[in-house]
């Protein structure tokens, strides 16, 4: 669950913001007042979302096996987008204010938005939508506690991305325009540094000339991917700390309240003292600070996931010690009763040209055994592990169909001659030394 919940919320949380800082900068009006273009947006979101459902689709079912052809322009279009998208949200105020008077630059910006939109939904969801395609094992019943534990990952993922949208999101009508405009803008910066991450390792292995200078921008961006997700998260603090200022600053008493409809150039205009306006300035700081502490909360939650989250992941799996066995003239002997319960049974030999190799034996169902070496064709000598019953893979983390072991092909342990009978297995050495290359 775990690793589905950390692949999946990274993957989404940035559309998600995207879609909520364009929605918040260029709202504008309500029911009949809004302009025609305000559903653009939406149908941006709508359209790169199929896409990349039929992308990912492709993909998995190897219509596609390379993706570049398809990156490519996406992320040509995307870099240039996201430099349009940037100015209409820092010109947001002027384009929003009075926008009847300017509809050809609010559908412009609406337009630049959902073409944003779609773009950055487009190259983001197809790897997270992929994940799907993880949630049974190989060999494995559909309808297992293992599944619904990865779908549940999945889920999770997602409404995690969206609740701290929505939690940034109150934060529009606490904190003042400009701080929220800043935040906006980061998130925007991000996407367009994630964007060039993808058309600069494009160009670097489709060019032969890659200038010295990008190439340490690549390698600086690659290396600092997480911390850019974590901008994208923190930019929120500027309107996270513009709310409790504008929360401090509003008068809640009655005697603040009269002192500053006095200092009002304009009696007329200035807002009516009594019990209502109090109780509306201190519902307005209540909102203040609580969206300002959720939204703390929110970014703590993208950081723990970014960092224990994916570092409880990624924690190195120690393979068990090799166990004692009696090598005699050239045979290796391992009695049942030393690998008769089932779990897996590690052994070192050492080849005659020296290098130090691995065998694993199982019981298999049936009273068969199951024995290779310690390795694969596909992964090398990474070596297998047990857990939760099951034989998994060091390096690829597929687990191992136990009724295929001993058998070639995939990411089966690599198969060697052996003899059963008389309570015991036995093993010719010479038969491990001729595999010994397996091991350098």
């Amino acid at each position: 669950m775990l690793n589905q919940f950390v692949a999946v919320m990274p993957g989404t949380l940035g559309p998600v913001l995207l879609i909520m800082c364009l929605g918040v900068t260029l709202n504008v009006g309500e029911g009949r007042d809004k302009p025609v273009s305000s559903s653009w947006r939406l149908w941006g979101a709508v359209v790169g979302l199929v896409a990349a459902v039929v992308f990912a689709g492709l993909r998995a079912s190897a219509v596609i096996n390379q993706r570049t052809f398809v990156n490519y322009p996406v992320l040509w279009a995307a870099v240039i987008v996201d430099v349009l998208a940037v100015a209409a949200v820092v010109a947001s105020p002027f384009i929003t204010h009075g926008w009847q008077r300017r509809k050809p630059l609010m559908h412009a910006a609406n337009l630049i938005g959902a073409v944003s939109i779609a773009l950055t939904v487009f190259y983001a969801l197809p790897d997270v939508i992929l994940q799907l395609t993880i949630w049974v094992e190989p060999g494995d019943p559909i309808f297992t506690s293992d599944m619904l534990l990865r779908a549940l990952g999945f889920v999770l993922g997602v409404v995690a991305s969206a609740v701290v949208a929505l939690i940034f999101r109150t934060m529009r009508t606490t904190a003042v325009r400009p701080a929220f405009i800043v935040a906006a803008v980061g998130v925007l910066v991000v996407q367009f540094l994630q964007h060039l991450t993808g058309l600069l390792q494009i160009l670097q292995a489709r060019t032969l000339f890659f200038p010295h200078v990008l190439f340490v921008l690549l390698a600086w961006l690659i290396n600092n991917n997480s911390s850019l997700i974590l901008v994208q998260a923190f930019v929120f603090l500027v309107p996270a700390v513009a709310s409790v200022v504008a929360g401090i600053r509003t008068p809640v008493s009655m005697q603040r309240i009269v002192a500053e409809a006095n200092k009002s150039a304009k009696k007329s205009a200035a807002e009516p003292a009594n019990e209502a306006t109090a109780r509306r300035h201190k519902a307005f700081r209540r909102r203040a600070f609580a969206a300002a502490a959720w939204s703390l909360v929110a970014m703590l939650g993208v950081t723990a996931t970014l960092t224990f989250g994916v570092a409880a992941t990624q924690q190195t799996v120690t393979l068990s010690p090799p166990e004692a066995y009696s090598l005699k003239a050239g045979v290796a002997t391992i009695p049942f009763s030393q690998v008769e319960d089932g779990h897996l049974h590690r052994f070192e030999y050492k080849a005659k040209d020296g290098t130090v190799m691995r065998f694993i034996i199982i019981k298999k169902n049936g009273g068969a055994y199951g024995i290779g070496l310690d390795a694969c064709e596909n992964c090398g000598d990474a070596g297998y592990y047990e857990k939760d019953g099951k034989i998994i893979c060091k390096k690829c983390e597929v687990a191992i169909n136990l009724a295929t072991i001993g058998f070639k092909g995939g990411c089966n342990p690599i198969p060697f001659p052996y003899k059963t009978g008389q309570g015991k297995i036995t093993i010719q050495t010479a038969d491990l030394d001729a595999l010994s290359a397996h091991f350098q």
